[in-house]
Formats: structure tokens, C-alpha cells, sequence
């Protein structure tokens, strides 16, 4: 039997990607992340590969070989949300 405190998929989804796009958007340590450090930092590998390529699909963040970093819009937004 499926345990029921367990989230669905969509739920560990948003949660994975409100983790990576949250440390990237830290004050004092917006700058390229290795995944290799995001994933330290978040968590499961293919969880990390999976909200980065999300995040990466509607512009949040961009990719730089093995490297991350917030969006100017996803940079905005955070401000705006203060």
C-alpha cells in the first residue's frame, strides 16, 4: 500500500524547482552554480536534472555548460515578490 503522507509527482516537482530556483536566487550568492554544487545543496541528482530543465524550458534560469544561473526575469520577479 502506497504511503499516504507521500506527495504526488507534481507536488515534488514544484517543490524540487522552488528548491533550485530559491538558492539561486539567494542574496549575496547569485552567480553561476555548478548542477554538481546544486545538487550537493538540493539534493537527488535526477530530481536537480529534472527542475533545472523545467526551470531552464520557461526561461527561469539559464544554462551554461555544466553551469546555472537565475534569469534577469526570474531575478524581477523576486523582487517584485518582497
Amino acid at each position: 500500500m502506497q504511503d499516504e503522507t507521500s506527495q504526488n509527482p507534481r507536488e515534488e516537482d514544484e517543490r524540487a524547482q522552488k528548491a533550485v530556483l530559491g538558492l539561486l536566487l539567494r542574496p549575496n550568492e547569485q552567480r553561476p552554480w555548478s548542477v554538481d554544487e546544486v545538487e550537493r545543496e538540493v539534493g537527488e541528482a535526477l530530481v536537480v536534472a529534472d527542475a533545472v530543465a523545467a526551470l531552464h524550458a520557461v526561461g527561469l534560469i539559464h544554462r551554461c555548460g555544466d553551469f546555472v544561473f537565475a534569469s534577469r526575469a526570474a531575478l524581477c520577479m523576486d523582487r517584485l515578490s518582497l
